[in-house]
């Protein structure tokens, strides 16, 4: 009970380390090419999985990743830990600290994002008939509001790592893309949990299903914030919380699980617990605590269970056999140009000079781990098959590889992302000139 005999843990451990070091060592490709590691992480799993190894070498594959009866459901749940880990850093990295002019354009960008590309995507069904993606419930209504958020999502943790990169986590622009990215995916989350809910149903929609589905979602939501804030003020620092006394990080952990079973007891999504226990440690703890927890799960998460999650993505496609070519790329210049351009048109109607609705056009068009995310929960609901699950991570992909290319370009020109930005960079500048004064003063 429990266990596994000596040999099946030696191959599960063998196959888990390939995979990890494969992760590790493309993301590390990825990055010294200036393209996103989570793009070097899922094509660990392209190689090792059917599309390459699978494909010349078959009988390597599954000894490796199929070697004994259960290997598939051990990676499985890895795969579910690196999920919710995903979501737990995402939440973590929420922006609450706003000023009334940057609340009014995060506002603004977030119904401008999400509205019509919503709007577009859910119309787009017709456009690419996409009958033949369909997955095993066969539910239209499910795949309408797949596409549709498959346009409008945005990633969080992709543009926060960019930002991190190009030095501009602190500017202006980077806490507006990433609060209204935030924001609006939890809107969409919601949409997503509404289509899940129809496959579960087997289809069968009524006024009763959507609303009960709806209300569920935003009920949980509402309670985690409003209840979660109010118990973490209040519990996490009395003198009798010995769980948060022997750890703190274990503490929050155990936040975060009980969080995700219960959204999964009450029919949400379990990623949407995982997410809000990460918004509510953001928004309910002292900055020192919040950013020293994010540290602690960053270094757990981003070493084991996140790249493992991307590389079990990648796992799971076949290029080979399940990929179509020129319908992705059709799919993949309609979703960029339609929320590119929804973006750029809400910027400039707020009064947002061109350079800056670009630049936010094209840094909220970064789906990434979300993306993925997306993908990932539509194919294990069966509203999608293989194929389309193939065509959105790889939009996912390619779609977190523009921002990065185009703002390391913005940055290096000396251009200026948005205004007010330039006050920020002369109070660097002025801060590094103190710094080189007190040196001198030294010498």
């Amino acid at each position: 009970m429990f266990s596994l005999n000596g040999s099946e843990i030696s191959h599960f451990l063998f196959a888990m380390g390939c995979l990890l070091a494969c992760a590790h060592l493309f993301g590390y490709i990825a990055q010294r090419c200036y393209i996103p590691k989570v793009i070097g992480e899922v094509s660990a799993g392209l190689v090792l999985g059917p599309t390459l190894l699978g494909h010349f070498f078959p009988d390597v594959f599954h000894w490796i990743f199929l070697g004994f009866p259960g290997e598939d459901k051990l990676f499985g749940l890895l795969y579910q830990f690196g999920l919710l880990m995903l979501m737990f850093s995402s939440g973590l990295k929420f922006q609450n600290n706003f000023s009334r002019e940057d609340m009014k354009i995060t506002s603004a960008l977030v119904f401008g994002s999400t509205i019509p590309a919503f709007i577009v995507g859910w119309l787009a069904t017709d456009l690419f008939n996409v009958s033949s993606y369909l997955g095993t419930a066969q539910d239209i209504l499910a795949m309408k509001i797949v596409m549709a958020v498959s346009i409008a999502i945005t990633s969080i943790p992709v543009i926060s790592k960019i930002f991190n990169d190009l030095g501009i986590m602190n500017t202006r622009f980077a806490k507006i893309v990433i609060a209204c990215a935030g924001i609006h995916d939890v809107f969409l989350w919601v949409a997503l949990g509404f289509a899940t809910a129809l496959a579960s149903n087997e289809g069968m929609y009524t006024f009763g299903t959507g609303f009960k589905s709806i209300s569920l979602s935003l009920g949980f939501i509402a309670g985690t914030l409003l209840f979660g804030y109010f118990l973490f003020n209040r519990l996490t620092f009395l003198k009798h919380n010995l769980l948060f006394k022997s750890s703190n990080l274990g503490y929050f952990l155990f936040t975060m699980f009980m969080l995700a079973a219960i959204a999964g007891f009450v029919h949400v999504e379990t990623i949407f617990g995982a997410l809000l226990a990460g918004i509510v440690v953001k928004l309910a703890m002292p900055k020192a605590v919040s950013e020293r927890i994010e540290y602690e799960v960053s270094n757990i998460s981003f070493s084991w269970f996140i790249p493992l999650y991307f590389s079990i993505v990648g796992l799971q496609l076949n290029l080979v056999n399940h990929f179509d070519p020129l319908f992705f790329l059709g799919y993949l210049l309609f979703a960029t140009l339609t929320q590119t351009i929804a973006v750029y048109i809400t910027s400039r109607m707020i009064k947002q000079d061109p350079l800056t609705s670009i630049n936010l056009g094209i840094a909220i068009n970064d789906r990434g781990g979300p993306g993925i995310v997306l993908s990932s929960v539509a194919y294990s609901s069966g509203i999608i098959n293989q194929e389309f699950f193939a065509v959105l991570v790889m939009l996912a992909l390619v779609t977190s590889w523009f921002p990065g290319t185009w703002l390391r370009f913005v940055v290096n020109k000396g251009w200026r992302l948005m205004p007010g930005d330039e006050i920020k960079k002369l109070d660097e500048q002025s801060v590094n000139k103190a710094a080189l004064s007190d040196v001198e003063k030294l010498k």
